[in-house]
C-alpha cells in the first residue's frame, strides 16, 4: 500500500543528461512526495503518466541552489537540488516559499539516512564544471559544509555585537558600496544600425554590436567606446540601451506595426510559427502575432495574443496559459520551445522591416555649418516663397535637399541663430535639418531629401487608391511630428499638406517649421491688415495676428480635411475675404465622404474658437497637438484591436 502524499505540485525538472541551455531539457512535471519516494509524472492531475522516481533512502543531500549569474531559461526561477546515488536532480519551483517547503519536507524524510553528505556543491554543475568551486569532475567532492537541519535560502541572523568600544564595523558588502566610491555606472547600448561616421571624431557603429556610453553630449549625440577601446561620437537614435525591459534590441520586436500590417507581413513569410511582437492597441502593452497553417479548417491564419501582466509586484507576464515570466524576452524564449496554449510554438522570428537608418541631427556632433564646396547640385525639385530647392549630395554620397535663399526673401541673421536651435530638433516625423551654409550668398539650407515630394501632390496623384487606414496613418504621422514640435516650444505657423513631405517608404514628415517668422513675403507678415494662408488659419490669426500651438491645432484640422478629401482645396468656392466672414460666423468645412463621424469629430475639436482676451478655447477642453496625437493614436488602435473597426462604418455623404 502506497503512502499518502505529503506534498504535490507542478514543478519543472531539468534533464540530467542533456545540454544545460536548451529549453527542450526543461519539462513541467507533477511532483508527489511521500514518506518513501519522490515521484514525478507527465500530464494533468486527472490523467498522468509516471516518468520517474527517487527512493528517499538513497538521497544524500537536498538543498537550494545558490544562483548568482546563470540565466535560468524557464519560468520557474527558484532551483533546488536532490543528490542521490551518483546523480543530481535539479528541480525549479515557482517561488521561494514553494522551494523552502519542498526542501524542508524532504530533509525531514531523509534525516535518518545513513549516507548524508558532509559537504555539497551550493551552485550548479554546468558542462565546464562546478560554478561554485571550479572543479571539472562531476563527481568531485563538495566544497561547502552541508547542514541537514539548516536552510541556506533563509538569511542568517545578524551577529551579536561586541562590547561597546571594541566593536568593529563589518566590511561593506559589494552591493553596499556607495555610488561615489564605485563611480558612475557605465551604460551599455546595442547598435540598431550601421554608422560609418563622417568626421575623424566619429565612432563607426556595426549593427548588433555592443558599446559603452562614456558621455551624453546632448539629446542627439553621445560619446561611446567600442570593444577595442576606440572612442568617438555616435548618434543617440542609432543605439538602444541593453536592458532586460527594452524590446528594441530584439529582432522579433516590430514597433508601430498594426494588426493589418502584421498579418500582411506574416502571410508574406508563409512559414508555420512565424511571429512578431508589436505594440498593442492599448498604450504600453504588447501583442504577439503568430502565423499557422495547421488549423482545423485547413486555412492559414494569424492569431493575436495580448501579453498580459499581473497586478502584483514585481510584475510578471504571461500569454494564453498562466506560465509566468519576469520579463517579455523570457516569455518569448519559453514559447519558442513550448506552445503552452498558443496555436503553435513561436518557430520563426519575422524581423522588423528595415526602412533604412534614421536621420541624424546634423551630419556629426556640433556640426551645423556646412562647407558649400562639399555640395553637389543636381536636378531642381521646385521653388517656394524663399527660393529654389534642388536635389544634391553632400561629399558625393549623402542625398540631400538644398534650398537656396533668394536675396531679400528672409531676415537672414535672425534665421541663422534660429537654425542652430532647429538643428537639435530630431524626430522620425520631422524633416531633418542637417545644416546651413552662411559663409557666402545665397545662404543654403541643407535638409533631408524626401523622395516622393510634397504631401499635397502625393495624395492628389494617387486619388482613389488609398485605403481608410492609409489616410489615417498619414494624419497620425503629422500628429506625431507636430506633437514633438509643441513639446519643444516650436510653432509651425504654416501647417498644410503642401508643407509636409513623403519619403520613399510612404512616411510623412512635417517640413518648414518655424520658417514663416523670417519670410519677408507679405502673405506671411504678422502685422495688421496683412495676408495669411487664410483657409488654414483660425480667427485669432487673421483678426489679431496671434500665433500659438493652438493656431497650429486649427491648421492640423484643415490638413486632416485635405487628406480625407485626397487633396481638395479648402473652401474651394470661396475667396479669402469670404472665408474670413464664414469662419467668424461659425461656419466650418464639411465632412469629407472618406471621413467617419469619429474622424470628423477630431477635425471639429481642432476648429474650436479661441477667446479674444484669454487666448484659450471657449469650450471646457483645451486641445493641444499632443492631445490630438492621442486621439489619432486611439483611432489607429481601434483598427488594430478589431481588424475591421467601427471607424470604417457609417460612411458619411459628402457635401
Amino acid at each position: 500500500m502506497s503512502s499518502s502524499p505529503i506534498l504535490e505540485e507542478t514543478l519543472i525538472k531539468r534533464s540530467q543528461q542533456k545540454k544545460w541551455t536548451s529549453l527542450l531539457n526543461y519539462k513541467e512535471r507533477i511532483f508527489v512526495l511521500t514518506s518513501n519516494q519522490l515521484t514525478y509524472y507527465e500530464g494533468r492531475a486527472e490523467k498522468r503518466f509516471k516518468k520517474g522516481s527517487v527512493d528517499l533512502q538513497k538521497v544524500k543531500c537536498v538543498e537550494v541552489v545558490r544562483n548568482n549569474s546563470t540565466i535560468i531559461p524557464c519560468q520557474n526561477k527558484y532551483p533546488f537540488q536532490i543528490v542521490y546515488d551518483l546523480a543530481t536532480l535539479y528541480v525549479f519551483a515557482p517561488s521561494n516559499e514553494s522551494r523552502s517547503l519542498w526542501v524542508q519536507n524532504i530533509k525531514e524524510e531523509i534525516k535518518y539516512n545513513s549516507t548524508i553528505l558532509t559537504k555539497f556543491h551550493p551552485q550548479f554543475w554546468e558542462e565546464s564544471g562546478w560554478l561554485c568551486c571550479g572543479q571539472e569532475e562531476k563527481l568531485a567532492p563538495g566544497c561547502e559544509e552541508y547542514n541537514l537541519s539548516g536552510d541556506i535560502s533563509r538569511k542568517p541572523l545578524p551577529p551579536i555585537p561586541e562590547a561597546e568600544g571594541r566593536r568593529k564595523p563589518p566590511p561593506p558588502a559589494p552591493d553596499d558600496v556607495s555610488q561615489e566610491e564605485a563611480g558612475p555606472r557605465e551604460e551599455v547600448v546595442i547598435a540598431l544600425y550601421d554608422f560609418e561616421g563622417v568626421e575623424s571624431h566619429d565612432l563607426p557603429l556595426a549593427k548588433g554590436e555592443e558599446y559603452i556610453v562614456t558621455d551624453k553630449c546632448d539629446i542627439n549625440w553621445c560619446r561611446a567606446r567600442n570593444k577595442h577601446g576606440q572612442e568617438g561620437y555616435i548618434p543617440s537614435n542609432y543605439v538602444t540601451a541593453k536592458t532586460s525591459d527594452n524590446l528594441d534590441q530584439f529582432e522579433w520586436f516590430c514597433k508601430n506595426v498594426n494588426r493589418a500590417k502584421a498579418e500582411e507581413r506574416l502571410k508574406k513569410e508563409d512559414k508555420e510559427g512565424a511571429f512578431m511582437v508589436r505594440d498593442s492597441s492599448s498604450p504600453g502593452l504588447y501583442t504577439v502575432s503568430v502565423y499557422t497553417k495547421t488549423t482545423v479548417e485547413g486555412v492559414a491564419t494569424t492569431r493575436h495574443y495580448y501579453i498580459k501582466e499581473t497586478s502584483s509586484s514585481p510584475k510578471q507576464f504571461y500569454l494564453a496559459d498562466k506560465h509566468m515570466f519576469n520579463s517579455i524576452p523570457e516569455l518569448i524564449e519559453y514559447h519558442k520551445h513550448n506552445a503552452a496554449g498558443l496555436v503553435t510554438r513561436l518557430r520563426y522570428s519575422v524581423e522588423k522591416q528595415e526602412r533604412g537608418a534614421p536621420t541624424t541631427a546634423g551630419f556629426s556632433y556640433d556640426k551645423w555649418e556646412i562647407n558649400p564646396s562639399e555640395l553637389t547640385f543636381m536636378k531642381e525639385l521646385g521653388s517656394g516663397q524663399v527660393g529654389v530647392v534642388r536635389l544634391g549630395k553632400w561629399r558625393a554620397q549623402h542625398k540631400v535637399a538644398i534650398k537656396a535663399i533668394r536675396k531679400g526673401a528672409m531676415s537672414e541673421e535672425d534665421f541663422i541663430e534660429e537654425a542652430k536651435v532647429m538643428m537639435n530638433l530630431s524626430h522620425p516625423k520631422l524633416v531633418q535639418l542637417y545644416g546651413i551654409c552662411t559663409q557666402q550668398r545665397p545662404i543654403y539650407i541643407v535638409t533631408e531629401f524626401m523622395e516622393l515630394g510634397c504631401l499635397l501632390n502625393y495624395i492628389r496623384q494617387r486619388r482613389g487608391s488609398f485605403a481608410y487606414e492609409d489616410l489615417l496613418s498619414i494624419c497620425l504621422d503629422v500628429a506625431e511630428g507636430m506633437s514633438h514640435l509643441e513639446a519643444n516650444g516650436f510653432i509651425h505657423r504654416d501647417l498644410a499638406a503642401r508643407n509636409c513631405l513623403v519619403n520613399d517608404c510612404g512616411v510623412v514628415k512635417v517640413s518648414d517649421f518655424g520658417m514663416t517668422r523670417y519670410v519677408m513675403d507679405d502673405q506671411y507678415i504678422s502685422s495688421a491688415g496683412s495676408k495669411f494662408p487664410v483657409k488654414w488659419s483660425p480667427p485669432e490669426v487673421f483678426n489679431f495676428c496671434k500665433f500659438s500651438s493652438k493656431s497650429d491645432v486649427w491648421s492640423y484640422g484643415v490638413l486632416m480635411w485635405e487628406v480625407f478629401t485626397e487633396g481638395k482645396m479648402p473652401f474651394e468656392q470661396n475667396q479669402n475675404h469670404e472665408v474670413v466672414l464664414l469662419i467668424s460666423q461659425g461656419h466650418r468645412l464639411y465632412r469629407p465622404k472618406n471621413a467617419t463621424p469619429t474622424i470628423y469629430n477630431i477635425m471639429e475639436l481642432c476648429w474650436e474658437e479661441v477667446c479674444e482676451h484669454t487666448h484659450t478655447h471657449t469650450h471646457t477642453h483645451t486641445h493641444t497637438l499632443q492631445v490630438i496625437q492621442v486621439y489619432m493614436g486611439c483611432c489607429f488602435g481601434l483598427l488594430d484591436a478589431r481588424g475591421t473597426s467601427d471607424l470604417l462604418r457609417h460612411q458619411p455623404h459628402g457635401q
